[in-house]
């Protein structure tokens, strides 16, 4: 393992990360190791790293000195004590749940979830007999909500904060107290918040979930996902999970993930500040009829975003006044918002949610998850903010 950083501030750990290389060349950016297989000296030594008994690699779906570097700095940033890099978010999600949970067993979950995770919490856990107990935003900051929905059959608790695309803030500490409460893991989706903004561990988390293709990444070119817990529930997605069913992330994505992590101090601080800008302007706006954004005062959890977030990540969501039909004419009147799904990337990307990243909600799920037909998520990216603004006016002016 590489030796713990004596430098203190986040902003230096993003750049350095781990002060140990996993080669002999000392290279100041790391080397890309793209090998299926690793060569042993002899009999003796492969057998022994096969047995666990000595340190080494074998093959790159169970590690690899790429993804091993990802991993420690995740693990670094998160306050974690390991981490395991995948193949895509959803499959850090999935092994996550499929790792803790038994058939017969079930999982509380806040439902407002990206589209991907709730059609595997709704529809896919369901052939597997997992059940998913789903409250909504707006009772999931009660624990009186919330406890009557946990029994002996309880396995895990999941949220994601802020929450996709409602940008519903989930008090972590709370969820923490009743998952401490009841001896359950509590995992949170952090990917919206990115670990330079929050981080859930320090809250009383148990498991952080990233899809490392959005903020981590931060470019738009590559797919991938983290898990950040302890060393012995690490070693347990791994066992129970991760090594058989194989979802590994390649060592190029992880490579290209550690170079765009140096900037997501810088990127996170950008993000943000322009998108308090683009929400103030859309606020104020006589076409728009709501906006949601945490950084905003009137926002419902903008006091819970204050004690657990540093600052409000670069996502937001607004609906147009005239519904449905004035929102299309928006996300068809863009020239420099680009319409596509994602977030975190240094474009900004704007995209309908019922009909796009959470077309796997029914009309009655995006109701129960606070999600309406006409909501616009906007993901701002790094161009100036007042081009953002320009764009949406001119497109607004449709409407």
């Amino acid at each position: 393992m590489a030796k713990t950083p004596h430098y203190s501030k986040e902003e230096t750990k993003i750049v350095h990360g781990i002060t140990t290389c996993h080669t002999t060349s000392m290279d100041l950016v790391p080397p890309i190791h793209m090998t299926s297989t690793f060569k042993f000296k002899d009999q003796a030594q492969g057998a022994a790293i096969f047995a666990g008994t000595e340190e080494g690699y074998l093959y790159t779906r169970i590690s690899n000195p790429t993804v091993d570097l990802l991993e420690e700095k995740i693990a670094l940033l998160e306050g974690a004590g390991d981490a395991v890099a995948t193949s895509s978010g959803m499959a850090a999600v999935a092994a996550t749940v499929m790792s803790l949970v038994r058939p017969g067993e079930n999982i509380v979950a806040c439902n407002a979830l990206y589209g991907g995770t709730f059609a595997l919490f709704h529809t896919h856990l369901k052939r597997l007999d997992i059940e998913v107990r789903f409250i909504s935003p707006a009772m999931s900051n009660d624990r009186n909500n919330i406890i009557p929905l946990v029994d002996d059959k309880t396995r895990l608790l999941y949220i994601e904060t802020p929450a996709n695309p409602t940008l519903d803030i989930i008090d972590i500490d709370l969820w923490a107290t009743i998952a401490g409460q009841y001896d359950l893991p509590l995992a949170v989706d952090n990917t919206f918040a990115s670990p330079y903004l929050q981080k859930p561990l320090s809250l009383g988390a148990d498991i952080v979930i990233h899809s490392a293709t959005k903020y981590l990444g931060g470019h738009g070119d590559i797919i991938g996902g983290i898990i950040a817990s302890t060393p012995a529930m690490i070693a347990r997605i791994n066992e129970e999970y991760f090594h058989h069913f194989g979802p590994a992330m390649s060592p190029f994505n992880a490579w290209l993930i550690l170079r765009g992590l140096k900037t997501l101090a810088i990127r996170m601080e950008r993000h943000s500040k322009s998108a308090l800008t683009v929400a103030k302007w859309l606020d104020a706006h006589p076409k728009i009829a709501k906006v949601y954004y945490p950084g905003l005062p009137a926002h419902h959890g903008h006091d819970v975003a204050l004690r657990q977030m540093k600052y409000f990540s670069g996502v937001m969501a607004f609906e147009v006044k005239g519904g449905m039909d004035a929102g299309k004419k928006v996300l068809n009147g863009v020239q420099l918002c680009i319409l596509a799904v994602s977030l975190g990337d240094c474009e900004t990307l704007i995209q309908h949610p019922a009909s796009m990243t959470h077309a796997t909600y029914s009309k009655e799920d995006l109701k129960k998850a606070g999600i309406a037909e006409g909501l616009i998520r906007l993901s701002v990216g790094l161009e100036h903010p007042d081009d953002i603004i320009d764009d949406l006016d001119q497109a607004l002016s449709s409407v």
